[in-house]
């Protein structure tokens, strides 16, 4: 036997894309730190949401971004501390303690890692179109929101800083998009608070930042089953929320750059990250809509290097210059916010003539996608009631698609139905009541070469015909049936009444 050299697989390490050009290069560097200055007072204020100290969640927001950098599957998102997966974990840490809080981030990661690795990224596809545009715009109102209590209750001079700092971001990158807007204005206000002596609320007033290393380590809970009755029920919903917002995120993602990511691979990211990140003693995250637009949309960053690079820059921040960092004016960050939020909406979604061609029932899915979202502050159950709004939509406008039509021969001793449309739950509940039973002829053939079987309700549907006319002595046949209606029909015809 001869052995050839060129026989052997040939492997190649690619050049990482963020090595393209010195310009891209430098566009994921400026982007990876606006990301991490922004990422700051959203760490804290979720930390106080779940009950623990600003350096759980600044040092979640470590760990996962830098970790979903290499595990992820989608370049150029934003993983990090959360508000929704603040809220799930906070009622846990306030009953129990922070080590249960870390074991049911630990336990969540694993989760998140099952359930990607038995597909549940493939359901993204049922989410319909309507509920992607009401989340868009939902979590556009929902940052918005967010910045509103900095405008409250606060000193004049934040409302000309955060006017001066849109005004900036607005006009600048007609200047040059070689630095993102954003930084320019958070260096150039920061500079005026500092410089004037304003009185106005910075960063430092959000918590104290840490001054040290996260050290890894294993939460302090007792290895016990009760300990895992315990935690397992907010894990799961950690799980959940968790992928649900990366899996809308990622595909939101996908649209804007024109580029397709694996989900699957995202989803047991997701679930890597967080499990690392509960062995540093973080609350655990998922993507982050918000700073995600920052970094895809305002920054212009398209690599895995801008959210590595927003991690390490956001520990090197907040560990060496925590004092520098400290005086940003929250005005210089809101105002990116609120930026961020103007360019997340779907504005032609809600134009007039949007609205009047489209049909109501997308309309409404997307309305109630967004009103659900803003009143529970919550993504992941706004979308799942959008998702049910337009199944249940979509079910009753089908439903009215099957039609029965009946043909008498002309000698009177048999009638043809024909049967078109889909057979399913909700259109073969009338079915039974299209059938003259009494005056028909006692041959009756039922035709559904133009009808498809999709479930048991539509095989009990073609029973109960059967059963009714068998009453009066008369006989049925099916014809027409296509390959899955048959085999549907085979298996469940005459066994789904009792005495079967």
């Amino acid at each position: 036997m001869s052995f050839s050299l060129s026989a052997v697989p040939k492997f190649r390490l690619s050049r990482p894309d963020w090595l393209a050009s010195p310009k891209v290069f430098r566009t994921e560097v400026l982007a990876g730190l606006v990301v991490a200055l922004a990422l700051i007072p959203e760490a804290i204020s979720f930390s106080i949401i779940a009950g623990v100290d600003p350096a759980i969640g600044l040092f979640a927001s470590f760990t996962m971004a830098v970790v979903i950098s290499v595990v992820g599957g989608r370049k150029a998102m934003i993983s990090a501390a959360t508000g929704a997966i603040a809220l799930v974990i906070a009622p846990l840490n306030h009953e129990y303690g922070l080590g249960h809080l870390i074991a049911a981030v630990i336990l969540g990661g694993l989760m998140q890692i099952a359930l990607g690795a038995v597909g549940v990224a493939k359901l993204m596809r049922f989410v319909p179109r309507s509920v992607m545009v009401g989340f868009v715009n939902a979590l556009a109102i929902l940052i918005f929101l967010a910045q509103v209590p900095e405008l409250r209750n606060v000193p004049w001079a934040v409302y000309p800083l955060v006017i001066g700092g849109l005004v900036l971001m607005v006009l600048f990158p007609r200047l040059t998009k070689a630095v993102p807007a954003p930084l320019v204005s958070i260096v150039i206000l920061t500079l005026i608070t500092i410089g004037a002596g304003l009185a106005v609320p910075t960063v430092g007033d959000k918590g104290e930042l840490p001054s040290s290393l996260p050290v890894p380590g294993l939460p302090e809970v007792p290895l016990t089953l009760e300990t895992l009755t315990v935690i397992a029920p907010y894990s799961l919903a950690f799980a959940l929320v968790g992928l649900m917002e990366s899996l809308m995120t990622a595909k939101l993602v996908d649209d804007i750059t024109d580029t397709h990511s694996n989900k699957t691979r995202e989803s047991i990211g997701q679930g890597i990250a967080n499990v690392v990140t509960g062995f540093f003693g973080g609350m655990g995250g998922c993507a982050m809509i918000g700073q995600t637009m920052i970094n895809v949309k305002t920054s212009g960053a398209r690599t895995r290097l801008s959210t590595f690079l927003a991690g390490m820059f956001l520990l090197v921040l907040v560990v060496v210059f925590g004092p520098v960092v400290s005086d940003i004016p929250m005005a210089a960050l809101v105002a990116v916010m609120i930026l961020v939020s103007a360019a997340t909406f779907d504005w032609h979604s809600v134009r007039p003539g949007t609205l009047k061609r489209m049909p109501l029932g997308e309309t409404v899915v997307m309305a109630a996608t967004v009103a659900v979202v803003v009143i529970t502050h919550n993504l992941a159950i706004g979308v799942i009631v959008g998702c049910v709004t337009a199944m249940v939509i979509f079910a009753k406008r089908v439903a009215h698609l099957a039609e029965v039509s009946g043909v008498v021969d002309p000698d009177g001793n048999q009638v043809v139905y024909a049967v078109t449309g889909e057979l399913f739950f909700a259109s073969s509940n009338d079915l039974v009541y299209q059938f003259d039973y009494k005056d028909d002829p006692d041959d009756v053939v039922i035709d559904l070469t133009d009808a498809h079987i999709w479930d048991a309700s539509s095989v009990a549907a073609l029973d109960a015909i059967e059963t009714k006319y068998a009453q009066r002595g008369k006989k049925v046949t099916i014809i027409g049936l296509n390959k899955p209606s048959a085999e549907m029909h085979t298996k469940l015809a005459g066994q789904l009444t009792a005495g079967h």
